[in-house]
């Protein structure tokens, strides 16, 4: 695989100590790294040819949200996450919504920032590998799926995921047939280590299986495996799908009975 050139990042930020620990981080990566303590304007980070932007709204004072979508708007394929002190959901959410890639809490470290960095810039580079053409797409049962648009249809119908559920049903479509751990979709969706506990990658194939289920319910796409993970396999809905269970120990005068096995239900009702 030829290697990646390396991320020019800007960082936003007054927070001294942490840029310091940031930018060693960043040059051991073989990054190229721009700071200020102030708010850039707009035109100025296009000129400096960024590739990811690491940015505390704090720099913008007032004007924060006015900065957030200037920058949103006029650089579209910048990478970029909001590194900041302590937010309601509300302001994560509008954050969200104006362009912002990913919302880092403060305090935080410097070695989660560069790996959010590393999954931002990753999947940026995937959407313009798909806009060249790159990727193509992909069809199972009734649904295509379009890497190029990030956008998954069932017939004609749009089926209006978000980003993240786009990401996690193209991941489970490209390793079709395959049972994929919950760990390891985290790693690959998300793009860090998934905490002890964290139940992200169930609430999300929740709201992708009832997306599905809406607009293409003659199938069933994604199957689960009780303590592992996943599997996306298109089956004409209706079908019972059984999971194996291990084999009770066999006494001696019945060595030979068959596994059974048990029938679960197609969703994991608990997630």
């Amino acid at each position: 695989m030829p290697s990646q050139a390396p991320i020019r990042l800007g960082v936003l930020d007054s927070d001294s100590g942490f840029v310091t620990v940031l930018a060693k981080r960043a040059e051991a990566a073989g990054w190229q790294l721009r700071h200020s303590t102030g708010a850039v304007p707009p035109r100025d980070l296009v000129a400096m040819k960024l590739n990811a932007l690491l940015l505390d709204p704090a720099v913008a004072g007032d004007e924060a949200w006015e900065y957030l979508d200037r920058v949103a708007s006029l650089l579209p394929d910048l990478a970029l996450v909001v590194c900041t002190g302590r937010s309601t959901v509300a302001q994560r959410v509008r954050g969200l919504r104006l362009g912002v890639d990913d919302w880092i809490t403060k305090p935080a470290h410097p070695e989660e920032a560069i790996a959010r960095i590393e999954a931002v810039s990753r999947r940026r580079r995937r959407a313009r590998r798909g806009e060249a053409g790159d990727v193509a797409p992909l069809a199972a049962g009734d649904l295509q799926i379009r890497p190029d648009r990030f956008q998954a249809f069932a017939g004609e119908v749009n089926l209006d995921l978000t980003r993240r559920e786009f990401e996690l049903l193209h991941l489970l479509a490209e390793e079709r047939g395959q049972v994929l751990e919950r760990e390891a979709i985290y790693q690959r969706v998300w793009g860090y280590a998934m905490a002890h506990g964290d139940r992200s990658v169930d609430v999300f194939i929740r709201k992708l299986r009832q997306k599905l289920e809406k607009h293409s319910p003659s199938w069933s796409y994604i199957h689960t495996h009780f303590g592992i993970g996943y599997r996306f396999d298109p089956e004409p809905a209706g079908i019972v799908e059984e999971e194996l269970r291990p084999a009770p120990a066999a006494s001696d005068d019945a060595s030979s009975e068959a596994i059974s096995s048990q029938v679960v239900h197609n969703s994991f009702t608990s997630g």
